[in-house]
């Protein structure tokens, strides 16, 4: 990848028919921070993540990663310049086991079969990386378990094993809490937090602001379709614009 910043938004809008969808939004997300995007239902949080994705395409403006301009280029394109994401609904094989999920991601990188029924040898890169990927989130002792069978917590683990199989330098997370029992979220907010200490960069979009206040380095607020404001989790929830316009307080 090039070298600026690990994300860049210019200007990115999206209009469908009449409706303005996202408005002017702008900002950069430099190499290994966590910023967290917040606001409430409808203000575009999902909808900016498919633009960064590229699974939808925007109508004005434009996304760089590390100063490349992307704004035209389809999902895998933007994977091959270190691109991944994780999706609010669960997105593993739950008739494979654990290993053979992050397996085929990797061969998705690695090359070669990606058949689900057409595995290669239990000793080859890409079951080594399935191995280093699994133990990384903490599933080692899951390698051989259906991912059917694992809680919805260890499932989202799997996920982010499943993503850094594709050797992402920028991942997108999209509600990783969602529908996490209260016995996993500890152990998945330590797997967020070792993804972001090993140098990646992550952008997260969370409705546990717990969570998400006690992991991220910025905040960035959305609000129908514009971006309100971007700035340490102190300054964002101190900020009266954000009280009101999110928080549902008086300014």
């Amino acid at each position: 990848m090039a070298s600026g910043p690990a994300l860049q938004l210019a200007g990115v809008g999206l209009q469908i028919g009449g409706a303005r969808i996202l408005h002017d939004v702008s900002f950069e997300v430099e190499k290994a921070e966590m910023v967290g995007v917040i606001g409430p239902n409808g203000a575009g949080k999902t909808t900016l993540f498919n633009i960064i994705s590229g699974i939808v395409l925007p109508t004005s403006g434009s996304v760089s990663l590390a100063g490349e301009d992307v704004t035209a280029r389809a999902v895998h394109q933007r994977a091959r310049v270190g691109l991944g994401r994780t999706f609010q609904t669960s997105s593993v094989f739950p008739g494979l086991t654990a290993a053979e999920n992050v397996r085929l991601a990797a061969q998705s990188r690695i090359g070669g079969a990606t058949s689900p029924w057409r595995f290669p040898r239990a000793d080859d890169e890409a079951a080594g990386v399935a191995r280093r990927c699994l133990e990384e989130v903490g599933l080692a002792h899951h390698l051989d378990t259906g991912a059917g069978v694992l809680s919805h917590g260890d499932k989202r683990k799997l996920e982010i094993a499943m993503l850094l199989a594709t050797e992402p330098e920028v991942v997108l997370l999209d509600e990783p809490m969602a529908g996490v029992g209260s016995g996993d979220v500890a152990g998945l907010v330590e797997v967020i937090r070792r993804l972001h200490a090993s140098g990646r960069t992550v952008l997260m979009v969370e409705h546990h602001m717990e969570v998400l206040l006690g992991l991220v380095d910025r905040v960035a607020v959305m609000h129908h379709g514009e971006l309100l404001a971007i700035d340490s989790p102190k300054a964002v929830m101190a900020d009266p614009a954000v009280q009101q316009a999110y928080l549902g307080a008086t300014a």
